[in-house]
């Protein structure tokens, strides 16, 4: 008797393959909002020069260290050879978007530690050796405009290749035909850049309250957020929001367009959230409460009409990470078969 064995009609290989788990789209997630905080961080490193303690949001790229590192730890979590991730950085693959990505990410990481030390905490309740050295290294930096003018343009020149790449990760599997799209890097970097003026507009909405006798909390929220103005940064980061949620909301258009008039594969593939499995988690949790629905909400506080809340931010994180949740879910089910 002959046995034979086949991967076909294996639940796991076809016809769709699951290989992501949740490490990824958290990965991604994490990843788009360091873009966008770099983004804005180097903008405005550029537009105030000298007055950058002026801005509302000097410490973006202190918050864009921790949410990297996260975000690379949940990626070192997916891999499969963890001891062998050093092998990525003894070559270049120029056709490799994971290859780009790798070095992206290198680079990105003393881009914000030098966008970082250009503003430096007043008090820490600890190091204050290390703190007096940073205070140094910000006016030494400060001392050569030149220099400021290039981190931040590394800052925003990275931020843009770390946004756009969070998308291309995903576009450049041809196999996956809900995916195969290039307009994936600019829907991820306005989503992250939305996701990005979101948080840093909550953080706006803390009080900054001294809340131990030393006032080292204090101090710390001060250093983090140090707000000329918070109605004033809530005001800036409810306009950048708005525009890059719009934005976001043609691209996801132009997406859905491209594939429901592409070939039968592409157009299975956007059934998926057109009436498939997961076109609730993407209507309900993307388009309307992450994208409308904020829209909305801050054009009434804007025109006065309701009081600031935090649910706006909140509704554009969350609409952020669903977007790639649903994504990456979604994509693994689709496959040219």
């Amino acid at each position: 008797m002959d046995e034979i064995t086949s991967t076909r009609m294996n639940h796991g290989i076809d016809p769709a393959l699951h290989v992501w788990g949740w490490e990824i789209p958290v990965y991604l997630y994490l990843g788009g909002i360091v873009a966008g905080l770099m983004i804005l961080a180097g903008y405005h490193i550029l537009k105030a020069g000298r007055q950058q303690e002026k801005v509302s949001y000097p410490y973006a790229p202190v918050l864009g260290v921790v949410l990297l590192s996260l975000g690379m730890g949940a990626l070192f979590l997916d891999l499969a050879h963890k001891v062998q991730v050093w092998r990525l950085y003894t070559t270049f693959a120029i056709t490799s978007p994971m290859s780009w990505g790798s070095w992206i990410l290198q680079l990105v990481y003393p881009a914000l530690i030098a966008a970082a030390i250009l503003h430096p905490p007043e008090r820490v309740p600890f190091g204050q050796a290390l703190l007096a050295r940073v205070r140094g290294w910000s006016a030494w930096l400060h001392d050569r405009p030149r220099l400021v003018q290039t981190i931040g343009l590394a800052n925003l020149g990275l931020g843009i290749a770390l946004g756009i790449y969070t998308g291309i990760l995903l576009g450049a599997f041809g196999a996956r035909p809900l995916w195969n799209s290039a307009i994936l890097g600019p829907l991820f970097l306005f989503s992250g850049l939305s996701t990005a003026a979101a948080l840093m507009h909550l953080l706006a909405m803390v009080q900054r309250r001294g809340i131990d006798d030393d006032g080292y909390a204090d101090a710390l929220l001060a250093g983090v957020f140090r707000l000329m103005d918070p109605t004033h940064c809530r005001h800036i980061m409810m306009r950048f929001d708005a525009s890059f949620l719009t934005i976001e909301l043609a691209i996801i258009a132009l997406w859905l367009i491209g594939l429901v008039s592409g070939s039968a594969v592409q157009q299975q593939a956007a059934a998926l959230i057109l009436g498939g499995a997961w076109t609730a988690a993407f209507w309900a949790g993307v388009v309307i409460l992450g994208i409308l629905m904020p829209l909305l909400l801050q054009g009434l506080e804007l025109a006065g009409r309701i009081r600031h809340t935090v649910i706006p931010a909140i509704l554009v994180l969350a609409g952020g990470f669903i977007l790639r949740w649903v994504l990456v879910g979604a994509g693994q089910a689709t496959g040219w078969n």
